[in-house]
């Protein structure tokens, strides 16, 4: 073989591991920070992976907000109007938090089925809803919750 030719061949060989190494690097970065949205049907049917960080969002059932009074921890339930999630959150609700509205929580699904929050985002105004919540509500639309799901 040529001594150009190799030296080509060889040098075009290390960019390609190079640009091969940098892309894996991007990619496993990037799937570190991917957050996917769940449903409570999607997290009840078990699609939702245990342990991960993800997001859940629905409507916050009407009397299921319960606040500890001595500490930050709130407890509420979460319907897409066919099943229920129990989500838990210690901090700082949104101003525009309520029953009734719809809210996208992030955070991890524990082995018992309760969704842990670390941030629990509310809409902005009376017309504005999450794009993930309103496209779950479309999808079950008319059907009423069951009761809350619960892994055991």
């Amino acid at each position: 073989m040529h001594p150009i030719r190799r030296k080509r061949i060889i040098t075009i060989a290390i960019i390609v591991l190079v640009l091969s190494g940098a892309i894996g690097l991007v990619l496993y970065a990037l799937q570190q920070n991917i957050n996917l949205f769940y449903t409570p049907t999607q997290i009840a049917s078990g699609e939702a992976p245990k342990g991960v960080n993800i997001r859940a969002g629905g409507m916050v059932v009407k009397g299921s907000v319960k606040r500890d009074s001595n500490t930050l921890f709130v407890s509420f339930n979460v319907t897409d109007f066919k099943r229920i999630v129990h989500i838990e959150y210690h901090g700082i609700l949104p101003d525009l938090f309520r029953e009734g509205q719809g809210i996208v929580a992030q955070g991890k699904l524990l082995p018992n089925g309760t969704f842990l929050a670390s941030q629990v985002l509310a809409k902005h105004d009376e017309k504005y809803m999450p794009p993930d919540v309103a496209n779950a509500l479309k999808q079950a639309k008319g059907n009423t919750p069951s009761k809350p799901y619960n892994d055991n």
